[in-house]
């Protein structure tokens, strides 16, 4: 079959890899009809991420048609329309029986790898890194489902791939991000980030009751985008984002705060931004955290900071004074995606949001390797990328 690659730093080819076969019970097969490039899968690109090899499948967003099933899989049949969470997860250890699957602890082989770098590992992810299990992931025509009698989501005929297919990470993960922001109405929400996540963050804060949402980017496409959403746009590189944010709220810092970005924001003219990405070109950091510092700081006293950018390491001067002493709550997370799925599907078949307004660019596989640097790069105003096999 066909699928998309990794060879090292942005290297990514559409080769011919063997087809995935069925190796425990559990499992099934899909033929994919719909997957995305995702803004992670770039830190992958960009050679950030450890433990990557020559060959490796890429991609997470992926659904399709099932054509396989293990003999213990009896709640997947050959032609059910899945939507596939980018998480890997049991559905009966401890943390998937309490509803957070991506904390999943049978789902990642290399479990012993991840805990020397973070303490324990988190669930296994497909098509991100040795690391996170070394699954193949779904940038390809067939996808191999580990557990697919608990993660994969069956969707209803009359929705179209490119309504559903976003339900296997960017619309869970931005709609979790505002509801980590305990969003009661009335609320002021900054979002750092105006990318894919980023704009679901937006629509699912203004869907949680926020009455205000500042988004902050540069690229003008996204900035857009937010604004046609409801959300008030901030300029990072034309304006001081914290003054501007002080001067909307009054003095006071918006109510929670939100971290799209993660480990490889754009360098701004602010010195703690340079340093940072002086020390990771360097070697003497592992990422840049400048959205983070600055998000503590535009967040009100008693507020939250709720992080679903990728960080993959050691963070350097994050001002836990500043969150201490002013008593901030951080919530993050890989997200939970099984936990979300029945929720956000309904929100989609009521007509609450339709997550395909993201999309910019439509391809087939064969394209993919040019359209991870259109998209890396901000070109030809992409914002969301979708594959079909």
């Amino acid at each position: 079959m066909k699928a998309l690659t990794w060879h090292g730093k942005g290297d990514v080819r559409c080769d011919s890899v063997p087809d995935p076969t069925i190796v425990d019970g559990r499992d099934a097969i899909i033929k994919v009809t719909s997957c995305a490039i995702c803004g992670s899968d770039l830190h992958l690109y960009d050679g950030v991420m450890p433990s990557m090899k020559h060959g490796d499948v890429l991609g997470h967003e992926t659904m399709g048609e099932v054509v396989e099933v293990g003999s213990q899989n009896k709640a997947l049949k050959v032609g059910d329309r899945v939507v596939v969470p980018f998480t890997i997860s049991c559905g009966e250890c401890f943390f998937c029986k309490r509803g957070f699957f991506s904390g999943c602890e049978r789902s990642n082989p290399n479990s012993d790898m991840a805990a020397k770098l973070w303490g324990s590992s988190p669930a296994g992810l497909f098509g991100y890194s040795h690391l996170l299990g070394g699954y193949a992931g779904g940038q390809a025509e067939y996808l191999r489902v580990p557990f697919a009698d608990v993660g994969p989501i069956k969707v209803p005929d009359h929705l179209t791939d490119d309504q559903v297919l976003f339900l296997s990470d960017i619309f869970p993960t931005g709609y979790m991000a505002a509801d980590f922001c305990d969003i009661r109405g009335g609320e002021t929400i900054a979002i750092w980030g105006c990318g894919p996540v980023g704009q679901m963050a937006i629509r699912s804060a203004f869907i949680l009751g926020a009455e205000r949402v500042i988004a902050i980017d540069t690229v003008p496409e996204r900035l857009a985008l937010a604004a046609a959403a409801g959300a008030e746009t901030l300029d990072f590189n034309k304006v001081d984002i914290f003054e501007a944010i002080m001067e909307k709220t009054h003095g006071r810092g918006a109510d929670a705060t939100i971290d799209a970005v993660g480990t490889e924001p754009e360098t701004t003219a602010s010195v703690d931004s340079v340093i940072d990405r002086v020390k990771v070109a360097l070697f003497m950091g592992t990422d840049r955290p400048h959205v983070l510092r600055q998000a503590i700081h535009c967040t009100r006293n008693f507020g939250v900071v709720s992080i679903v950018g990728v960080y993959g390491g050691l963070l350097d001067k994050v001002p836990m004074g500043s969150a201490i002493n002013r008593g901030l709550t951080f919530r993050m997370a890989q997200t939970p995606v099984q936990k979300y799925l029945p929720l956000l599907l309904e929100r989609i078949e009521k007509g609450e949001i339709d997550p395909s307004f993201v999309i910019t660019h439509r391809a087939g596989l064969e394209a993919g390797p040019d359209l991870y640097k259109t998209f890396r790069d901000k070109q030809d105003g992409c914002i969301k990328v979708v594959l079909r096999p």
